[in-house]
């Protein structure tokens, strides 16, 4: 029973790091703890005599991720009971499992191949996170340092796994030091024991600062618009036609007509009256024919907007993810981005990263018939949408510069959106609707994770949220310019523009494919025992 109390105290604890340490309400030097107690309960449960020890390791891991999942993504509730419930709970599970590796593993490698298979087992679920059909990456553990950019300037050559492998090996380091830590507890003895974890945390940051002090600031520069309408979009929004809503835009941007404007920026989903408007031949649309009407006024912008497209088909040439509406009527939703201009060119995005439970269900061919009904309406229709497979690059209808549009959620996927930089994109045009999930930690995190893509490419970021916060965001991933949670109005700005490609850009998340070469590696001699029978030799 004394024991059991412990465990349970061990765990409160590391789930308590967790959450103290997590953007955007704690301070990340506690992530270099997070696993410490999870590693102290396993050591106890291995060397006590009472039986059930998997199960057990598994309970007390499982109490921890669940109270991390719950104290850092509750307000998922908000926008879908059963989408909190899935992402909550499974993903606790996913994190349980790694560590249920690491214990087996501990019997059959010696102790520094074990640990090598707990990290590479982390980053390898780390990037199958980012691409399986239940995708949530949202507490990846690289994401935490987002608030403190100056500490991970090197995420330019790394991406967030870096980080990733930053906390994990700490959280080994400090555990292997004083696990068996041995009188006398004199400062200096403990300052002695802990040099190799304190220069292991201050090396990157140095590093961090090194680079960004010798960053070159960029010459070229664009100006740009980001409207923060502010519009709720679960009533308000539906007292307005598409073409109400473009003559509230052209309210807010009437005071700009005088300016040299190169972009303007419009939220997610902003035009989405009833269904939306129909896919097909929308460059006839009179809705985009007014659009075009409101930039002749501001002739050398270019605006990007969301927009929900639908389309229509019979039975017979339905597609694999319509919606039936009734018999023989099927339609297709997409949640897009458009670019246009006064001389009527336009350029379309569908969004291809969704939050599972939310916007869209796994497997939704079993699961739609079941839960399909409660997942979220972010202001337009609840159904099923369709994705694109590949990034599209928007260029600007007068100049050389090519904008990358990216869709709120999709903003956390450091992979995806380097695509859009390979494919010459000068700048992000960043575009949420972040109203569905209240003012709470969901999109301030949001907002502060977009702020490691900067670093990442080396790319500024104009971001248009519909009820805030809006922002504008450099390379180096400092604020420029912000607009508050709630507050109707527009920022105006200027962004540099960078052309080189940094070394995450052209390779992407290698780490991650590393991390699978070498699970794949150190999984199979464990499984087949080979080096069980010389583990004391190691």
């Amino acid at each position: 029973m004394l024991m059991n109390k412990t465990y349970t105290s061990l765990s409160l604890i590391s789930a308590f790091l967790f959450f103290v340490g997590w953007p955007t309400f704690g301070y990340p030097i506690f992530l270099f703890l997070i696993f410490v107690p999870i590693f102290i309960i396993q050591k106890k449960i291995e060397e006590d005599v009472i039986k059930y020890k998997t199960i057990r390791f598994f309970f007390f891991c499982y109490l921890t991720f669940l109270l991390w999942n719950l104290s850092t993504t509750w307000w998922l509730i908000n926008a879908s009971l059963p989408g909190m419930i899935l992402a909550n709970t499974l993903n606790s599970l996913f994190f349980c499992i790694i560590f249920l590796i690491f214990q087996w593993a501990k019997k059959r490698l010696p102790l520094n191949s074990s640990y090598v298979l707990l990290v590479s087992t982390w980053i390898s679920f780390e990037k199958l996170h980012l691409y399986w059909s239940i995708s949530w990456p949202w507490l990846n553990l690289g994401n935490g340092f987002s608030d403190t950019i100056y500490w991970v300037q090197w995420y330019e050559f790394t991406g967030i796994m870096g980080g990733t492998l930053w906390i994990l090996i700490i959280n080994i380091l400090l555990f292997e030091t004083f696990k068996n830590f041995k009188k006398p507890y004199t400062i200096k003895n403990i300052l002695y024991k802990s040099s190799k974890p304190i220069i292991g945390i201050a090396s990157p940051i140095l590093i961090s600062l090194i680079i960004y002090v010798n960053l070159e600031n960029s010459e070229t520069k664009i100006k740009v618009l980001s409207v923060q309408p502010n519009i709720d979009p679960y009533n308000e929004k539906y007292l307005y036609s598409n073409e109400g809503l473009l003559l509230k835009f052209n309210e807010q941007i009437r005071k700009y007509y005088n300016e040299d404007i190169d972009y303007i920026l419009l939220p997610e989903t902003y035009f989405s009256e009833g269904f939306g408007e129909r896919l097909n031949n929308f460059q006839y649309n009179e809705l985009n024919k007014k659009i075009q009407l409101s930039l002749n006024k501001l002739k050398q912008s270019q605006l990007i907007a969301g927009i929900q497209f639908y389309n229509t088909y019979l039975d017979l040439n339905r597609t694999e993810t319509s919606n039936k509406i009734r018999k023989n009527l099927w339609i297709d939703y997409y949640n897009s981005a458009i670019s246009s201009s006064s001389e009527g060119r336009i350029n379309y995005y569908h969004k291809s990263k969704l939050v599972v439970g939310v916007e869209t269900l796994p497997y939704a061919k079993f699961i739609m018939p079941i839960f399909g009904k409660y997942m979220i309406d972010l202001g337009g229709t609840v159904s099923n949408r369709v994705t694109q497979k590949n990034r599209s690059v928007f260029k600007h209808h007068q100049k050389k510069i090519f904008s990358a549009p990216v869709i709120c959620y999709e903003s956390i996927y450091g992979e995806f959106v380097a695509e859009y930089i390979r494919l010459g994109a000068d700048f992000f045009a960043i575009i949420s609707n972040d109203a569905w999930w209240g003012n709470t930690p969901g999109h301030r995190q949001l907002l502060s994770y977009t702020r490691l893509r900067a670093i990442e490419n080396r790319r500024s970021i104009a971001r248009s949220a519909n009820t805030g916060i809006s922002a504008f965001i450099n390379e180096k991933g400092e604020y420029l310019k912000k607009l508050d949670y709630e507050v109707k109005g527009t920022i105006l700005g200027q962004l540099p523009i960078i052309k080189r490609i940094t070394f995450y850009t052209r390779y992407g998340d290698y780490l991650g494919r590393i991390g699978i070469l070498l699970f794949l590696l150190y999984f199979f001699i464990a499984a087949s025992g080979r080096l069980k029978l010389d583990k004391k030799n190691y």
